[in-house]
């Protein structure tokens, strides 16, 4: 996500300092969009006014965003794109206003189709004033942008989303197999979905991919497993009971253990093929 992202802010023509976990990633869009590579997260802090990461989990994040704070000017802001724990957010909000700098959580929703094309959705969360001070800066990467309220509350809203993304997934999985299986043809039991009230963007996107066996990523499995614990963390949290979202947790962990962590995210319907003995595909 982070390198189509930030080639999507060279593009429109800003100066952008390059750090990736990766070094790779962020030597080779130096080398061809004439960004600056640098070392460390604390070099591009030092070189910025305003700094985007988007890595893959809590941990990385709080890495991250200390190595950040180390450089950042005063007056500065650090944007967290990542979909990490509230709380932790919270902290590192808090770990920046003590040293005079900005923090904004603002997870986004596209996946790399999105990233790739700047039309990635924005949930912000922090000090408004800061969000439309940088207002600029997120419009060559998103077409949709939310200021959702103060810290935490751009990952409250994202991940409410995931876990219904995570849930209509696992219902299409059941659905499906159950239709192949008792003689529907998958492509009929597509196009009455998708002219019905179940009719969902998700599954309109994702199906095609099922019906041909494309398991490529554009979401990995294990990263959506991972905000559906952070969903149900935050359920726990606020007194919020999630039944569904605790049983499709343990559907996505059996995918990942039975290897498809790296794998998109519909790859979890395999796991109930090979509960139901068929599988869904296209003619």
């Amino acid at each position: 996500m982070g390198k189509p992202m930030a080639a999507q802010l060279l593009q429109a023509g800003h100066r952008v300092a390059l750090w990736s976990n990766t070094a790779a990633k962020a030597r080779e869009l130096a080398a061809t969009a004439d960004g600056l590579f640098c070392e460390t997260p604390g070099q591009v802090a030092a070189e910025s006014e305003v700094v985007f990461y988007c890595v893959g989990d809590s941990a990385m994040s709080e890495f991250t965003a200390m190595s950040l704070l180390e450089g950042m000017k005063p007056g500065g802001v650090a944007v967290d794109c990542s979909t990490i724990s509230p709380e932790i957010s919270r902290k590192l909000h808090g770990a920046y206003r003590a040293k005079g700098v900005h923090f904004l959580d603002a997870p986004c929703t596209g996946s790399k189709p999105g990233a790739e094309g700047g039309t990635l959705t924005f949930m912000v969360g922090g000090d408004q004033g800061v969000f439309e001070r940088v207002r600029p800066y997120f419009e060559p990467m998103g077409k949709l942008l939310y200021y959702c309220g103060g810290p935490g509350m751009g990952l409250q809203a994202k991940l409410t989303q995931n876990l219904i993304l995570a849930n209509v997934m696992q219902a299409f999985s059941e659905g499906m197999v159950l239709a192949t299986k008792a003689g529907v043809r998958p492509e009929l039991m597509l196009e009455i979905l998708n002219n019905s009230a179940a009719k969902s963007g998700l599954i309109s996107f994702k199906a095609p991919f099922v019906l041909r066996r494309d398991f490529q990523t554009n979401f990995a499995t294990k990263w959506m497993h991972k905000d559906i614990g952070l969903a149900l963390e935050a359920g726990k949290a606020n007194d919020v009971p999630l039944p569904l979202t605790a049983l499709t947790q343990q559907m996505f962990q059996a995918a990942i253990a039975e290897g498809h962590a790296e794998e998109d995210f519909c790859a979890t319907i395999q796991v109930m093929e090979r509960w139901g003995g068929v599988k869904v595909k296209g003619s």
